[in-house]
């Protein structure tokens, strides 16, 4: 079995594989001094509500956008599981020809959404992945990752709002079920909202009249599901994209 570990700036993602089919997955929060001993205790914890045993793995799968996290997991991994873990970077081999500038300023996690979606999904695809900054990254039919959108992320922007403006309150993120708020509160959900879809909508627009009328756009990411219900362009949301991107990499580099 595969353990798969997306760290990300808010969030670290684990996944559990048994061949192609994840049996379990975790969301949890990311915290930088967080030791190695740490990070096997909760593992382990979470292991055994779901009834699994360390010994169970014979593969850990990573990738990550938070340099401080990458020591503390290599030695979680050697220490609890015993095996030496594989890093997806910007220069791993994926079948992906990267055509950005500087292949290495590529994020691991958007080469790992590239490879899962045109595995699932075909290309010219799109993937938007809501994550602490909203990426877009485009993939053409011939496998080339050609680049793509950074824009600030929801927390960001909920958070900006609060922190810069004297009389609005911090918000959760939500369909606010219609666009013109009564209150303060619904205001901002909307604004919130609707201002997100309507600049997802936008850049997707955008890069799907460059790649061609076949584009093929995927969501992932913990608010996918949310944005598709009012989106004109996302209409799939794909929750374990990143961590089957990597179990494709895994099976890719380690299991010839």
């Amino acid at each position: 079995m595969l353990l798969a570990i997306d760290a990300g700036n808010t969030n670290v993602t684990v996944g559990i594989f048994d061949g192609a089919r994840i049996v379990t997955r975790w969301r949890l929060r990311t915290v930088h001094d967080r030791t190695p001993d740490e990070w096997g205790i909760q593992l382990r914890s979470l292991f055994a509500l779901e009834n699994h045993a360390f010994d169970q793995i014979d593969g850990v799968a990573a990738a990550s956008v938070v340099p401080p996290l990458e020591s503390s997991l290599t030695a979680m991994a050697r220490r609890y599981f015993g095996v030496e873990p594989f890093w997806v970077t910007g220069t791993t081999e994926t079948g992906l020809n990267v055509l950005y500038d500087n292949p290495r300023e590529v994020g691991a996690d958007r080469i790992v959404n590239a490879v899962a979606a045109l595995r699932k999904y075909g290309g010219p695809c799109v993937v938007v992945d809501l994550g602490t900054a909203i990426t877009f990254d485009a993939v053409s039919a011939r496998g080339e990752y050609l680049g793509g959108v950074i824009c600030p992320g929801i927390g960001i922007s909920i958070s900006g709002l609060f922190q810069r403006t004297a009389r609005l309150p911090m918000v959760d993120f939500r369909d606010p079920g219609r666009l013109i708020g009564t209150n303060t509160v619904a205001s901002m959900q909307s604004g919130l909202y609707y201002g997100l879809i309507a600049m997802i909508d936008g850049i997707v627009e955008r890069m799907a009249a460059e790649l061609g009328p076949d584009t093929r756009v995927v969501a992932t990411g913990g608010h996918a599901s949310l944005i598709t219900r009012g989106s004109r362009w996302v209409k799939t949301a794909d929750e374990d994209l990143t961590l089957e991107g990597l179990r494709i990499i895994w099976e890719m580099n380690c299991r010839r």
